[in-house]
């Protein structure tokens, strides 16, 4: 991978975002002044805060488990990867650590919800010095945890994504748009994919540049 700067961290929540659409990365780093904060990202912000409340008086129950150290809202980073993000938890048993990251949605398990909770298992691994095997989806709405198995496939396949990022950011190259143009309709960022046609029924005013 090319040279990346001390200090330049890449986000776990890229993953995610790369893997609904390439081009959503470009347009956070090569042009990052254009995204507003909406509704919705603070809507999610405050059922976070929420659900660490709660959590803090759960048992461990909902993860299947016995015993383990809780640590809430952690800061991990690696300059391996240039990667950094905060994890919403994370448990300390005797041989393994285990992310979970909450979701305030009931939807069904996305594959770019895996690939950031892969993420977030590299990021605890490297921290902890513990094998990370396993993570959860911790389901808001229904209270419900969902087991995620990592693997080390899978974890190859994010560092593979992350290099991915890299090569976008570092040479400034806008990827092609995403195949499922129906994912087009609500983008925040649909007005700046001039070579994507509006697709019928899509909101003029989904977003404008400030």
């Amino acid at each position: 991978m090319e040279t990346i700067e001390e200090g330049h961290f890449l986000r776990v929540s890229d993953l995610k975002q790369f893997a609904y659409c390439e081009r959503i990365v470009y347009y956070l780093y090569c042009l990052p002044d254009v995204r507003p904060v909406t509704y919705k990202m603070e809507a999610a912000h405050e059922a976070h805060e929420r659900e660490e409340n709660r959590e803090e008086r759960r048992s461990l129950q909902p993860y299947g488990l016995q015993a383990g150290e809780r640590v809430f809202n952690l800061w991990l980073e690696s300059s391996r990867l240039g990667l950094r993000g905060r994890l919403d938890l994370a448990i300390r048993c005797r041989d393994e650590a285990i992310p979970i990251d909450y979701k305030d949605s009931p939807g069904r398990l996305g594959p770019h919800w895996v690939l950031q909770l892969a993420a977030y298992g590299l990021l605890l691994q490297e921290a902890w010095g513990l094998p990370v095997r396993r993570g959860f989806i911790y389901y808001i709405p229904q209270r419900r945890a969902r087991e995620v198995p990592l693997t080390p496939a899978l974890l190859d396949e994010v560092e593979e994504k992350i290099r991915a990022i890299w090569r976008i950011v570092l040479h400034e190259s806008m990827p092609p748009p995403t195949r499922q143009r129906a994912r087009c309709v609500a983008c925040e960022f649909r007005l700046f994919c001039n070579d994507v046609p509006v697709l019928r029924g899509a909101p003029t005013d989904a977003f404008r540049p400030p």
